[in-house]
């Protein structure tokens, strides 16, 4: 009897053993940032500038073409992405606009993206719902001068992992959304008799694909003399086509 009792005990703990290991076997990050050179994604772009005061909403088409493939100074694989812009119908040439760089950091498991001089931690491992981080971590948001002192302290939060989304260009099967941020301050609805300033942002990738839609909204309103601050904006990014 005792025998049976002590491989019992054995028999369970390998189990539970079976079943952490199957709990911690989580996706690559490359499943839903599949970058190589010569792919390119085409996204419409839904922007809302401040004009005097006053929001106002422009559209275009965006080209992110991987250029090419390096080694960062650490050694790290980094993706080259020139982005380019034309009209929302596409009648005028596509312009040059700017470079992006991708880089995958096996050690610290997690993929940057680099804007605009801006570095963003964008997925992190391990790649499950809730787990969350410091995607602005390397950004400056303390000092005086910057100009992003809005994007402090974000907890990227993912949601939705292996849920289908739609955007224009279809619906994807697996995708996983990070929550970047959302904020209201102060909290409640719109009253153009009060200050309130409002940060959302999320981005959403596709197993296969890479990103499909991205959102990003930073807009403060002032009582005095009642208009939207000069770097309010709105910025919609929806697949339309990948290659």
């Amino acid at each position: 009897m005792r025998l049976i009792i002590i491989l019992s005990v054995l028999l369970g703990a390998l189990a539970v053993a079976c079943n952490e290991k199957e709990v911690l076997s989580y996706p690559a990050l490359t499943e839903y940032y599949p970058l190589k050179v010569g792919r390119t994604y085409t996204y419409r772009l839904d922007s809302t500038v401040t004009v005097f005061g006053s929001l106002q909403p422009k559209y275009y088409r965006i080209k992110d073409s991987v250029e090419s493939q390096f080694n960062d100074a650490q050694g790290r694989p980094s993706f080259r992405i020139w982005r380019y812009i034309t009209d929302s119908g596409q009648v005028q040439p596509w312009k040059f606009l700017s470079t992006q760089v991708a880089t995958i950091d096996e050690n610290k498991k997690w993929i940057e993206y680099v804007d605009n001089n801006l570095r963003f931690i964008v997925l992190h491992q391990p790649l499950k719902e809730s787990y969350s981080w410091k995607g602005n971590s390397y950004i400056d948001t303390k000092s005086g001068s910057s100009p992003v002192k809005f994007m402090d302290e974000w907890d990227y939060t993912y949601q939705d992992v292996d849920q289908p989304y739609t955007v224009r260009k279809g619906k994807f099967d697996s995708t996983i959304t990070v929550l970047q941020v959302d904020e209201v301050s102060p909290p409640g609805p719109f009253d153009p008799s009060f200050y309130q300033q409002t940060n959302y942002a999320k981005e959403v990738y596709a197993k296969g694909v890479g990103l499909i839609y991205k959102e990003l909204i930073h807009k403060t309103w002032q009582i005095n003399p009642g208009r939207w601050d000069d770097d309010s904006y709105e910025i919609k990014l929806t697949l339309v086509d990948f290659r």
